[in-house]
């Protein structure tokens, strides 16, 4: 990537700390500075153009010029800036946000919750399944069972509860009571000449295996993304979740979903878990929830968990968690009508009639030499990079051959997301084929510029 060392950048520097980069070769490089965006496009300060490939962080469903969502947010500061969830006060935007999503959720999940982002959704997921099981005098039914390459968040809690190694290192995470089992990625985990449906089985036994070995009476709930997106856009094997559900059943293990990636039409459903027949006792939501507009989340719960929360707060006086900003009136009124964008512009119709071309499109690389395996569902998808085909040999980490490609990806005018070795894809719902044929032509550019270049090295070093 070509230096971005400028006065804007230098303050960055000098003032800011990123999440999720290499501090010192940020403090190297500088930022790349995006100032305005237009539908699913981003401009930088220089002016450049980029195709907002994976929606900004997979949240820019209307892309960024959404104007009603503007007004919602000013008609709102202008009519009541600010306002707390606190001590039974309410206001109407959270009140209508709660009754709309209650009436969009699968019918058991009948009570919303609302926070800031999804990890904050799925810390307070996890503090509701403690205090749950207290409330039904199960003090010790507390362990939660994510799985590896998930990502649930940032928080103590939600990172414990993700699967992701860089997530726990020198954070002293995860935290006790947090256990990780198989991640269903048949491309890389399955034996050889094994079957979806076997491999489904098997991670089914092994999770069985886990619960039998822990104590089931010690196993509250078992964390999943319908597919796991930062882990790698890892769509769930065939009959994958009506194992894992089996499971759960057997041992009264509470199913939570985070939808935080996969909620709202992502995948041509409206929730994720309706894909894979899913059936959540408790389900996360953020991002598309206001479009990335504003931030806001949401925890919803099924009529057992709140009858639990009832009492046990009947009994202590109080239910003692929430934030400062839940359900606050601005972030509640633009996700309100975000969700009423969704349902007059018909979103899912206009999902199902461009996945074809989305779909088609990413899996014309899978017969590329440095594509292993194409994974693409709805609109999101992901291309693994791997140094041999044959072999699924990978790259090695220290080569950053994903890094490679987003910077080559950037000189075209595309903006993707490097995880690992994968090139994720969710650009906003609103993207029309015209405009999928122009971001794959980019990243076929990159893919083949960054072809030429290892082969160039190979004949130098040869």
């Amino acid at each position: 990537m070509t230096a971005r060392l400028n006065s804007a950048s230098a303050k960055d520097i000098a003032y800011s700390i990123h999440p999720y980069v290499n501090l010192k070769v940020h403090q190297d490089e500088g930022p790349l500075i995006i100032e305005r965006g237009e539908g699913i496009y981003v401009y930088d300060d220089a002016g450049n153009r980029y195709i907002e490939g994976v929606a900004s962080l997979w949240y820019a469903s209307l892309g960024f010029s959404e104007q009603r969502l503007v007004e919602a947010a000013y008609d709102q500061m202008k009519k009541l800036p600010c306002y707390h969830s606190f001590g039974h006060k309410a206001t109407s935007p959270g009140i209508e946000l709660a009754e709309r999503l209650v009436e969009m959720a699968p019918p058991q999940l009948t009570k919303a919750f609302f926070a800031n982002s999804g990890s904050e959704a799925n810390d307070t997921a996890v503090k509701v399944i403690r205090y749950y099981n207290n409330a039904l005098d199960r003090p010790r039914k507390k362990k939660i069972i994510s799985r590896f390459k998930a990502y649930h968040g940032s928080t103590v809690a939600a990172a414990s509860v993700t699967g992701v190694p860089r997530n726990h290192w020198d954070f002293d995470l995860p935290i006790e009571g947090i256990l990780h089992t198989d991640c269903p990625d048949h491309y890389r985990f399955a034996e050889p000449g094994e079957s979806e449906e076997d491999f489904s089985k098997r991670l089914a036994q092994n999770l069985e295996d886990l619960i039998l070995r822990e104590d089931p009476e010690t196993v509250a709930a078992f964390f999943a993304e319908p597919v796991m997106g930062a882990g790698g856009v890892l769509i769930p094997p065939r009959n994958y979740f009506d194992e894992i559900q089996a499971v759960l059943r057997k041992y009264d293990i509470l199913l939570v979903a985070d939808e935080v990636i996969c909620g709202f039409g992502r995948l041509g459903t409206m929730f994720g878990s309706e894909s894979f027949g899913m059936k959540p006792d408790m389900m996360t939501l953020a991002k598309a929830l206001s479009g990335g507009y504003q931030p806001i989340s949401a925890l919803l719960v099924s009529d057992p968990i709140y009858a639990a929360l009832v009492m046990e707060s009947e009994k202590l006086g109080g239910f003692g968690h929430g934030f400062t900003y839940s359900a606050h009136p601005v972030p509640a009124a633009v996700a309100v009508e975000t969700l009423k964008i969704y349902e007059e512009r018909d979103i899912l119709t206009h999902i199902r009639r461009v996945t074809p071309r989305f779909v088609d499109g990413l899996n014309k690389f899978a017969s590329h030499p440095l594509v292993g395996k194409v994974r693409v569902m709805g609109l999101l998808g992901g291309v693994e990079i791997v140094a041999d085909k044959e072999t699924k040999q990978p790259f090695d980490p220290a080569f950053a051959v994903a890094q490679k490609i987003e910077k080559l990806c950037l000189k075209h005018g595309l903006i993707t997301r490097p995880l690992g070795d994968v090139v994720s894809f969710s650009p906003p719902l609103i993207i029309d084929e015209a405009q999928i044929d122009d971001m794959m032509e980019r990243f076929g550019r990159a893919l083949d510029e960054l072809a030429a270049d290892l082969a160039e090295a190979r004949t130098i070093a040869g």
